[in-house]
């Protein structure tokens, strides 16, 4: 079967998604109109999401707004996004997060997604990759009047989670192990957010912070590390789904259209110097969530579990409370993940991107 590496372009969002995220961040993109934004990491999952929100959002509103995006391989991208790449409102450049020559002129918004987990990258090279790339990108804000900077962090910032704790909040205590060696990722979202509040607070701009945890849509990689995907690729190929620990951790998925409008809304009326949780609060087990996938694909597929439980081992969780989120700024998930599942689904399947 293809695979979304080797498809020559994907498809466009489908509309119901664009016009889900226009509706609920409706009043907050007037401070675009006639602006310029500036995107780093505009090319992978997040990113996809966000420029062909902000293109439909654009277009429908007539905004007049244009939004200049960092990439390392512009041609690249409009040879898997040539609906995207065409388009006026939109001027890729070429660079690396860290080093980029900064494009002229005022710049009133930034967003910076400029940092990817789902390849393998050295971990010393991870982290310099986060904190020299948030570095470069407060550099460029502070030099090009930018007024409001999102910076996408992650829930990786908390560490593990504690077994008794079933939902984190932003004001929760932990840390990454930094012993453990895969702490690079979230010690170097941790010291970047460090960095893009005090550049903030120096240089006059506000700096919101969404720390993400999981999800699922169109854009999503199923052939990386990523659990759901992994089960929705193993689903539609007729099975095994395959866990390959033993199905007892928990974990949520907020659903692509809901976390393209909650990183809108964040950037537009989050409190300044701010973090807020970004995913869904209704968590299930690995188990459950790999047997929703089938489920949801109409699958008979197996599921199958690598190991078994041990007695007495804590339970693993990695589940954000969005109680700030609901209450400061009225984000809700809006799609159940049976429902979130099917619509990835469709989205492959409409470019046979199985």
């Amino acid at each position: 079967m293809s695979n979304a590496l080797n498809a020559s372009a994907v498809p466009p969002l489908a509309a119901d998604d664009l016009d889900h995220v226009l509706s609920h961040t409706v009043g907050g993109w007037e401070e675009l109109r006639g602006q310029t934004l500036f995107i780093t990491g505009g090319t992978g999952f997040f990113g996809m999401w966000l420029l062909e929100s902000f293109a439909h959002v654009n277009e429908t509103l007539g905004l007049g707004a244009r939004a200049v995006v960092l990439t390392r391989d512009p041609a690249a991208f409009a040879a898997k996004a040539p609906h995207l790449a065409r388009r006026p409102d939109l001027e890729f450049v070429a660079g690396d997060v860290r080093d980029f020559p900064f494009p002229a002129g005022t710049f009133s918004h930034v967003i910076h997604a400029g940092t990817t987990s789902s390849a393998p990258v050295e971990p010393t090279e991870m982290f310099a990759t986060i904190v020299d790339g948030t570095r470069r990108v407060l550099e460029f804000a502070a030099t090009h009047g930018t007024r409001r900077l999102l910076f996408v962090s992650s829930g990786a910032v908390y560490g593990r989670q504690p077994s008794d704790v079933t939902h984190l909040p932003e004001d929760f205590s932990g840390a990454p192990d930094l012993l453990d060696p895969n702490a690079p990722y979230g010690e170097g979202k941790r010291a970047a957010e460090l960095l893009c509040v005090l550049a903030g607070r120096k240089h006059g701009f506000e700096v919101k912070l969404a720390r993400c945890f999981a999800f699922v849509g169109p854009h999503l990689p199923l052939d990386a590390h990523f659990a759901i995907g992994n089960f929705i690729r193993d689903a539609m190929r007729g099975g095994p789904i395959r866990v390959g620990g033993d199905g007892t951790p928990f974990r949520s998925y907020l659903y692509a259209a809901d976390l393209a409008a909650w990183l809108w809304t964040i950037l537009f009326r989050g409190a300044a110097h701010r973090a807020y949780n970004v995913g869904s609060s209704q968590h299930l087990s690995i188990r459950a969530v790999a047997e929703a996938a089938s489920s949801a694909v109409g699958s008979t597929a197996q599921v199958e579990i690598a190991k078994l439980p041990l007695p007495g081992q804590p339970v693993s969780r990695y589940v954000p409370s969005t109680q700030r989120a609901q209450t400061e700024l009225g984000l809700t998930a809006n799609l159940e993940l049976n429902a979130a599942i099917q619509r990835t689904l469709s989205w492959h399947r409409s470019h046979n991107l199985n």
